[in-house]
C-alpha cells in the first residue's frame, strides 16, 4: 500500500469518496446492532434460574473480560487487519449466544460470557480505527464526526427497535430472540467483507506523511508515550468516568424506575424511548464540534450526568423519566467529539492498538461503575443509590477544570488540509 490519497479535489470529490467508504459501514451499523436479547436477557438468565448476584457477576464479568482483552486484541488489529478482528469479534460473539441459549448450566454461561467480553475487545476500537483510516486514504477526515454520529445513531436506533422486537419476538421463543441475534452479526460481517477494503497498521498512513515515516517503527506503547500529553491523559480517565456513569445509569435505571412505582411495560417503553434518544443526538455532534468543541462539551456533559442521577434521587417516577429522556442523549454527543479526539491524536499505524489501550481504561471503569452503583443501590436503595452517584461525574469534571481553563494540549497526528478544515 502507498500513502498517497485515492481522492483529490473539492468538498465534492470529498464528499463522494466519504459516501464511499460509509454506505456499507451504515449497513454494518444496522445489522451489527440488531441484537434482539439486549433488552430481555436479564429475564432470560433468571428463567434458566440464576440469581440477581449471578447475574450481577455475568455482567461484571464481561466487562472486566472485555478490558483486559483490548490490549492484545488491539495488537492483533494492527498486525493482522482491522476488518479480520471484527470478522473474528462478531463471530465469537455470535458463538456465544447460541451457546447461552442452548444451555442453562452456570460454569458454562462463565465461560460464554468471557467469549463473549474477548469478542467484544475484538470488535472495539477496531471498527472505528478502520473507518477513520479509509476516511484518512481518501482524504476525507474532515467529515469523520458528521460521519461517525450518523453511524453512532443508527447503532443506537436500531438498538432500541431491536429491545421491542426482542420482546415479541421472546413470546414465540427464547431460540428465536438468540438464533435471530445471531444471524444479524454474520450478516453484518458479510457486509463488511465484501464491501470494505482490509487495512492493517503497516497499511494506514496518516495525511502528516513526515511523522508517520519517522517513527514509523516505534512500537504501540512508544507511541502511546509519544502522543500522551496531560490533556489527552486527562481526556481518557474523564471519558472513562463519563461512561462509567452513563452506561450503568442507563442498566439501572430500570431498577429505579420499578421502585419507584413504573410497571414492566412502562419501564420498558421508557428504556427503548432512551435509547432512540442516545442515537438521534448524536447528530448534533458535528455541529456542537465546530461551535463550542470538546473542552466545553465534556464539562456539560458532566454536569448533565450528575443533574440527572441527583434528579432521580427525588423518588418522583415522571421526575426521572423525564431527566433520562431529556438529558441522556447530550454525554451521546460528547462521546462522538472525543472519539474524533482520539483518532486524530493516535498514528495510523498503531491506531487500533492505542485506541483499545483508551477502550481498556473505559471499560475497567465501566466494570467499577456496575459495582459501585450497584452496591450504593442495595445499601441506600434504588433512588437515594442513584443521588450518590452523582458524586462520579462530578469528580471527573473537577478533574477537567484545569484543561478547562489552561486550553488545549492534544497533540495531533492527522494535519488536515486547509480546504478540508471544518470551518
Amino acid at each position: 500500500m502507498t500513502g498517497t490519497k485515492e481522492t483529490v479535489g473539492g468538498p465534492a470529490a470529498v464528499d463522494d469518496a466519504a459516501r464511499s467508504v460509509t454506505r456499507p459501514f451504515y449497513v454494518y451499523a444496522v445489522l451489527a446492532n440488531s441484537l434482539f436479547q439486549r433488552g430481555v436477557f436479564v429475564l432470560f438468565l433468571q428463567q434458566r434460574g440464576f440469581s440477581a448476584g449471578q447475574v450481577a457477576l455475568l455482567q461484571t464479568l464481561i466487562y472486566l473480560v472485555s478490558g483486559v482483552a483490548e490490549l492484545p486484541t488491539g495488537v492483533i488489529a494492527d498486525r493482522i487487519g482491522r476488518r479480520a478482528s471484527i470478522l473474528i469479534g462478531k463471530a465469537l460473539i455470535a458463538g456465544c449466544l447460541l451457546g447461552q441459549v442452548s444451555s442453562s448450566t452456570y460454569w458454562v454461561f462463565l465461560t460464554l460470557f468471557v467469549g463473549q467480553g474477548v469478542g467484544m475487545a475484538c470488535v472495539s476500537g477496531s471498527d472505528t480505527a478502520l473507518l477513520y483510516d479509509l476516511l484518512v486514504r481518501r482524504g476525507a477526515t474532515a467529515g469523520y464526526v458528521k460521519i461517525n454520529s450518523r453511524f453512532t445513531m443508527l447503532g443506537t436506533v436500531t438498538s432500541g427497535v431491536a429491545i421491542v422486537l426482542g420482546g415479541q419476538l421472546q413470546r414465540v421463543s427464547w431460540e428465536i430472540v438468540y438464533v435471530a441475534s445471531a444471524s444479524c452479526l454474520v450478516l453484518a460481517v458479510v457486509v463488511l467483507m465484501s464491501g470494505v477494503p482490509e487495512i492493517r497498521g503497516a497499511d494506514a498512513v496518516d495525511e502528516q506523511d513526515g511523522a508517520e515515516k519517522e517513527h514509523g517503527d516505534v512500537t504501540a506503547w512508544r507511541a502511546m508515550l509519544r502522543v500522551a500529553t496531560p490533556t489527552l491523559m486527562t481526556l481518557v480517565v474523564v471519558s472513562g468516568l463519563m461512561h462509567a456513569t452513563l452506561t450503568p445509569y442507563i442498566i439501572f435505571t430500570q431498577k429505579t424506575l420499578s421502585e419507584q412505582g413504573a410497571g414492566t411495560a412502562l419501564v420498558s417503553v421508557v428504556i427503548s424511548a432512551g435509547f432512540f434518544v442516545g442515537g438521534l443526538f448524536p447528530l448534533l455532534s458535528d455541529r456542537a464540534d465546530r461551535r463550542i468543541g470538546y473542552r466545553v462539551i465534556v464539562p456539560v456533559s458532566l454536569l448533565t450526568l450528575a443533574v440527572a442521577l441527583g434528579l432521580s434521587g427525588l423518588g418522583l417516577v415522571w421526575v426521572t423519566i423525564a431527566a433520562f429522556l431529556v438529558l441522556v442523549g447530550i454525554p451521546e454527543i460528547t462521546a462522538v467529539i472525543v472519539d474524533n479526539v482520539f483518532n486524530e491524536a493516535v498514528p495510523s499505524r498503531h491506531r487500533a492498538s492505542l485506541l483499545s489501550m483508551i477502550a481498556f481504561v473505559e471499560s475497567a471503569l465501566i466494570g467499577i461503575g456496575y459495582l459501585v452503583l450497584g452496591a450504593l443501590m442495595d445499601g441506600m436503595g434504588a433512588s437515594v443509590g442513584m443521588s450518590t452517584y452523582a458524586a462520579v461525574p462530578l469528580l471527573a469534571g473537577l478533574l477537567w477544570l484545569p484543561v478547562l481553563f489552561r486550553g488545549p494540549r492534544v497533540t495531533t497526528e492527522i494535519a488536515k488540509p486547509t480546504d478540508q478544515k471544518a470551518s
